[in-house]
């Protein structure tokens, strides 16, 4: 599956529908060169690890009490620091990121995820190392 964002529930976008388009053929590419017996170099990536799923401050009542802070909103994949901003209450209290690393932060304030009581999703930056890559079929 591919999965291209963000884009708002019901909502079709033609500049996601491209990315969308874009990635599918970059696959089907590889897919083609691959069978045709192409060796691959070996390379490394940046991928992003899930750590894990952050919720929203709560009250007792489980009534969500701070929204992701403005300088969070739209940062997908981008670095969060400690002390960076990460929510602002309804009375303007900043909530900063305590951690002692540097997240990555991914499907933040996503609308989907309100039910699931889900903020955004810490991940972790690593590197993945591939070898060389050719298929055996001649």
């Amino acid at each position: 599956g591919v999965e291209v964002g963000p884009q708002p529930q019901g909502v079709a976008r033609a500049d996601i529908l491209d990315k969308m388009r874009k990635i599918v053929k970059h696959g089907l590419d590889f897919v083609q060169l691959f069978n045709e017996g192409k060796e691959f170099p070996p390379c490394t990536i940046d991928v992003f690890k899930i750590m894990e799923k952050v919720d929203y401050p709560r009250n007792k009542n489980n009534e969500i009490t701070a929204m992701i802070h403005p300088k969070l909103q739209d940062q997908d994949w981008q670095p969060l620091n400690n002390g960076d901003p990460l929510f602002l209450t309804l009375d303007g209290k900043v909530i900063p990121y305590q951690g002692n690393c540097t997240v990555y932060p991914t499907f933040i304030n996503e609308a989907a995820y309100y039910e699931k009581k889900q903020a955004f999703v810490k991940t972790e930056k690593i590197k993945l190392t591939a070898k060389h890559l050719r298929s055996s079929v001649s």
